[in-house]
C-alpha cells in the first residue's frame, strides 16, 4: 500500500503544480492583454481612495509649547500674614470665620510660597472691577510672554484666540485685551468661555483640536489658549463656611499654550479627548454654585460632598475613557475581571473584587497630572485610580507650591513634571 500511496501523492502534486502554472499564464496574459487607459484608471482610482482615507481620518493635533505664570515674592502671602489681616478687619471678617479658614489652611497641604493679588492686601480687600482688571493682565500677559518667548511662533502667526475665565467676565472681554496688547491679526478668530469651572483648559484644548482639525489639507494653523481664574472678584467676607473654603483653596495663576495642527514646531502630540458631563445629577450641578448667601454677599459655596462627587464623576468618566485610551489586553484583562467578579462573587471586604477589575493605569501612562482641587480630592482619586505616591507628586506639589488655580493648574502640574527631568 505505501508505494500506491507515494505514486498518488505525486500524480496529485503534479496536477496542482500544472493548474498553478496555468493560471499564473492566464493571470500574466490578462494583465498584458490590459491597455494603457485601464491601467490609468486604476491607478487614479487608487490615489483617489487613499486622498479620501487621509481627508476623512482625524488628523492629529500637537501642543507647540506652553507657559505658566510666576508669582515675584511681592505675592505670597504667608498664612500669618492672612489671619492677622483677617484678625485686622473685625468689621469685615468675624473671628469665628477667621479661625476657620485657619484651620481649613493647615489641612489643605497648601504652602507658604503661593500669591494673590494685590488687591487681596488691601484692608479693606478691593473687589471692584479696576482690581479684576489689573489682575488679569498681570497674570495672563505674564503666561502669554513665556509661551512666545519659548516658541518661534509670532503673535501673528495666532489664528484663533481661546480664554477660559470661569467667574469673571469683563467688558471688553479678556480676549480682547490679548488682541489688542499684542496686536493679532484682524481675522483672528476668538472666544471668551466663562462658567467651566476647573475643567475650563481642557475644554479650550478640546475645542481647538476640533477646529484645528477642521483646517483645510495643508494650511498650517496656530491656537492660543489662555486659563486663568481671577481672585479679585471671588474674594468673599461673609460667615458661610462652604463659601469661606475658596478664600482658602484658590490661588493666582494662570497658563498659555500654543496648539497646532503641524508637528514641525511641535513637543506633544495630543492623544484622545473624552468629555464626562455630569451636570444632570442635582448633586453634581451644585457642587460648586456661584450664590448669595442670607446677607446678600456673593460668593463661591464649594459643597461638602465635592469629594464624593468628583469621585462618582471619575468612575463614569473611565468607563467613557477606557475604550479610547487603553490597549486591547488591558481592556480584555478588565472585561475578564469583571466576568469573574459576576460569577464568583467575594466579599467587598477582602478589596479583591475592586481592584481587579480596576484598569492598571500607572502601567499603560507614564504621568499623570490630576487636578489640584485639594488635599481631600487627590486622595480620593488616587483611591479610585489606583495610583502611587510618585504618580501623584506632581498633583501634590503644584496644590503646596502654587495652590490650586482652577483649570491652569494642569500645565503648572506639567512643568513640575518637566523640571524633574521625568519626560
Amino acid at each position: 500500500r505505501e508505494p500506491r500511496i507515494v505514486h498518488i501523492t505525486v500524480m496529485v502534486a503534479g496536477a496542482t503544480m500544472a493548474v498553478l502554472q496555468r493560471a499564473s499564464t492566464a493571470s500574466t496574459d490578462f494583465f498584458v492583454g490590459l491597455l494603457p487607459v485601464h491601467v490609468l484608471m486604476v491607478v487614479i482610482l487608487v490615489s483617489g481612495m487613499a486622498m479620501l482615507w487621509r481627508v476623512s481620518r482625524a488628523r492629529d493635533v500637537y501642543l507647540v509649547d506652553y507657559g505658566c505664570f510666576l508669582g515675584e515674592p511681592r505675592y505670597r502671602i504667608p498664612s500669618a500674614m492672612a489671619l492677622e489681616h483677617a484678625r485686622l478687619m473685625t468689621d469685615i471678617i468675624e473671628e469665628e470665620s477667621a479661625d476657620f479658614m485657619a484651620r481649613l489652611h493647615e489641612r489643605s497641604g497648601i504652602g507658604e510660597e503661593t500669591s494673590v493679588p494685590d488687591s487681596y492686601r488691601y484692608m479693606p480687600p478691593e473687589r471692584g472691577v479696576e482690581a479684576s482688571r489689573v489682575e488679569a493682565e498681570l497674570v495672563i500677559s505674564s503666561a502669554v510672554d513665556k509661551v512666545f518667548a519659548r516658541t518661534t511662533v509670532n503673535p501673528k502667526d495666532i489664528d484663533t484666540l481661546i480664554v477660559a475665565c470661569s467667574f469673571t467676565t469683563l467688558t471688553p472681554v479678556f480676549a480682547d485685551v490679548v488682541v489688542n496688547k499684542y496686536r493679532l491679526r484682524a481675522d483672528v478668530q476668538s472666544v471668551n468661555l466663562s462658567g467651566m469651572g476647573c475643567s475650563g483648559a481642557l475644554i479650550c484644548v478640546g475645542l481647538a483640536q476640533k477646529l484645528l482639525q477642521a483646517a483645510p489639507p495643508g494650511k498650517h494653523k496656530h491656537v492660543l489658549i489662555i486659563a486663568t481664574e481671577i481672585l479679585s472678584s471671588m474674594l468673599y467676607n461673609g460667615t458661610k463656611r462652604e463659601m469661606l473654603v475658596p478664600n482658602v483653596l484658590f490661588r493666582m495663576g494662570a497658563a498659555a499654550m500654543i496648539m497646532t495642527n503641524s508637528p514641525e514646531r511641535a513637543r506633544f502630540r495630543l492623544g484622545p479627548i473624552v468629555r464626562t458631563l455630569t451636570a444632570a445629577r442635582d448633586s453634581d450641578y451644585r457642587c460648586a454654585f456661584q450664590e448669595e448667601d442670607d446677607k446678600g454677599i456673593t460668593g463661591i459655596n464649594l459643597s461638602k460632598e465635592l469629594p464624593v462627587v468628583a469621585a462618582n464623576a471619575l468612575k463614569s468618566h473611565i468607563v467613557a475613557f477606557c475604550p479610547r485610551a487603553l490597549p486591547a489586553l488591558e481592556l480584555l484583562r478588565v472585561a475578564f475581571s469583571l466576568v469573574k467578579q459576576y460569577v464568583f462573587p467575594q466579599p467587598r471586604a477582602t478589596g479583591r473584587a475592586e481592584k481587579g477589575a480596576r484598569p492598571a493605569f500607572n502601567k499603560v501612562f507614564q504621568h499623570f497630572c490630576i487636578h489640584p482641587g485639594g488635599r481631600r480630592v487627590l486622595h480620593e482619586v488616587q483611591r479610585g485610580l489606583g495610583l502611587s505616591d510618585r504618580d501623584m507628586e506632581a498633583s501634590h506639589m503644584t496644590l503646596h507650591r502654587f495652590g490650586n488655580m482652577a483649570s491652569s493648574s494642569l500645565l503648572y502640574e506639567l512643568a513640575y513634571i518637566e523640571a524633574k527631568g521625568r519626560m
